[in-house]
């Protein structure tokens, strides 16, 4: 077997880096380790920055985005009660788009399908070989059969626990991290939002978030400790918890009802340097994690896949290796960018009890934010996506 380029992991970023190339007609082959079911069954946050929209509807499946998803001109942000509004279209003539990410999942899934293109799902004991030669290859069982694809380029896209980040020889690859003192504690239910756009709430006993996937459905979130057993907390507790953390208005608005998933996750900073390594290149959370408080681990996703699938076309189309020479430092120098502001408003916005000093400079850096249009623009440009 052979092919041209081997992608490890059939989430968004693999899923997207296949349908981009194929389209560009290069031949390709996803390997995931869990079932489809599986991948579906995962839930993520789903605000999506232009760039993200732009490459769905280049890799052909952005219909039902446009027609499903929300198109959110701003986002609100409530300190001590107060709510404020931060206009992303008047400040940066931008928006983001609100649309799941297990639906981008699914229309990336519906439209390799369609096009007859080759996804391995439950493949198992995944192996990448001779990533630092001139034809690397991968191994890997499924249906009780070894099976093995010889290729050009292995792009791994299986995040921060598969196998691609763990096959790089030690001495080759660079890592750094931030792990948060906390958690969140998320909860999906069949119940109309309490905004039509997203709250984030800084608030004494602790920071919450009111989100949406659709008119119909909300995601909430409440920031927990990393101690907390999820079965400690039935539906009735959130709900209560979460009315303590809104401001009045919110509280009145909110709808509650039976949660559909429930979940606690740690929030942590990572990064590891390069993203390329011989033939092997990564994306995705396989490089690099963001805290969720800024929107930006889907989106910079897609800007790895950007960068990338622009890369190997021009590779093959026009014989030219400057794209995936260059292509760790594009990358990475974008990752930081994010990295920066998602661990800015993690810090902003999140409680640290012990911390009485810190307490005080958030407090100063929100009511700086609010009354400097400088930094609140700032702020947007960061939220919209900056510009490539």
């Amino acid at each position: 077997m052979r092919t041209q380029v081997a992608i490890i992991g059939a989430g968004p970023a693999g899923l997207l880096l296949g349908q981009l190339l194929h389209k560009q007609g290069i031949d390709n082959i996803i390997l995931e380790r869990h079932t489809g079911e599986h991948v579906l069954s995962r839930i993520r946050a789903g605000v999506i920055e232009q760039v993200a929209v732009d490459l769905l509807d280049e890799a052909g499946v952005g219909e039902r985005m446009h027609s499903d998803g929300l198109v959110h001109d701003g986002t609100q942000i409530c300190v001590e009660g107060v709510r404020r509004r931060v206009d992303f279209k008047e400040l940066t003539g931008k928006s983001v788009m609100v649309y799941g990410q297990t639906e981008i999942t699914r229309d990336l899934m519906d439209g390799r399908a369609s096009d007859g293109m080759t996804t391995v799902y439950a493949a198992y004991d995944v192996a990448l070989h001779d990533i630092f030669g001139a034809m690397p290859g991968v191994s890997w069982r499924a249906d009780g059969k070894f099976c093995e694809i010889e290729c050009d380029f292995i792009a791994g896209c299986d995040g921060f626990h598969g196998v691609s980040r763990k096959s790089v020889p030690p001495g080759a690859i660079k890592t750094y991290e931030r792990v948060y003192p906390f958690g969140w504690l998320g909860l999906l239910s069949d119940t109309p939002p309490v905004s039509q756009e997203l709250i984030y709430v800084r608030h004494e006993l602790g920071f919450a978030l009111c989100s949406m996937r659709s008119p119909t459905r909300s995601r909430y979130y409440l920031q927990c400790s990393l101690a907390e057993d999820i079965d400690a907390w039935p539906d009735e507790r959130f709900w209560d918890e979460l009315r303590l953390r809104l401001d009045g208005e919110a509280r009145e608005c909110l709808v509650t009802g039976a949660s559909i998933e429930k979940s606690i996750a740690p929030l942590r900073s990572f990064v590891a340097e390069p993203m390329r390594f011989g033939r092997l290149l990564l994306a995705g959370d396989a490089a690099h994690i963001v805290p969720p408080t800024g929107a930006k681990g889907l989106n910079l996703a897609a800007s790895d896949v950007r960068y990338l699938g622009h890369a190997l076309a021009e590779h093959y189309q026009e014989r030219s290796d400057a794209g995936l020479d260059h292509y760790s430092e594009r990358a990475l120098a974008r990752v930081w960018k994010a990295e920066r502001f998602s661990w800015w408003m993690t810090m902003l916005l999140h409680t640290f009890p012990d911390r009485p000093f810190d307490q005080k400079m958030q407090l100063a850096e929100l009511d700086y934010l609010f009354k400097s249009r400088a930094a609140v623009t700032a702020f947007a440009e960061n939220y919209v996506g900056l510009p490539f």
